[in-house]
């Protein structure tokens, strides 16, 4: 079966990642590497198990564009994140597992990513991919 495990984050957490102590503790070049450098580490185990399917960081919300549409049907798009959520999808992975139990000990293990004290810690969400859920191109 698989399952999609998410993390989220605001831009905010970015802003951290980057150096910007305003809203919260700024993140030293130290804590980005263990932070990469564990989460390496699970891809790689993951990968070498055989239920690694995909797996992506996300770029931050700034960057992204929200696509909505006028009452006649024309587009609208809006740069930036979206004005009325707090937190985004930061990244996920895509993983074919035996169980539930097994994404969720996964999820786990990705909930302890080191990170600077004081740094926000998101729940991972694990929803299952239910078979036949993709749309035939």
């Amino acid at each position: 079966m698989k399952y999609m495990l998410m993390i989220f984050g605001k831009q905010s957490d970015y802003d951290a990642m980057g150096g910007d102590g305003t809203h919260g503790p700024a993140w030293t070049d130290k804590d980005t590497a263990a932070m990469f450098a564990f989460m390496r580490s699970v891809n790689e185990d993951l990968t070498a198990s055989g239920e690694m399917v995909d797996g992506q960081g996300l770029s931050e919300p700034s960057q992204a564009r929200l696509v909505t549409a006028k009452d006649d049907g024309v587009p609208v798009i809006s740069d930036g994140s979206y004005g009325e959520t707090k937190e985004v999808l930061a990244g996920y992975w895509v993983l074919d597992c035996e169980s539930i139990e097994r994404a969720t000990e996964i999820a786990a293990r990705v909930y302890g990513c080191p990170q600077p004290e004081g740094a926000p810690n998101y729940p991972v969400v694990v929803r299952p991919i239910p078979d036949g859920a993709g749309i035939e191109m």
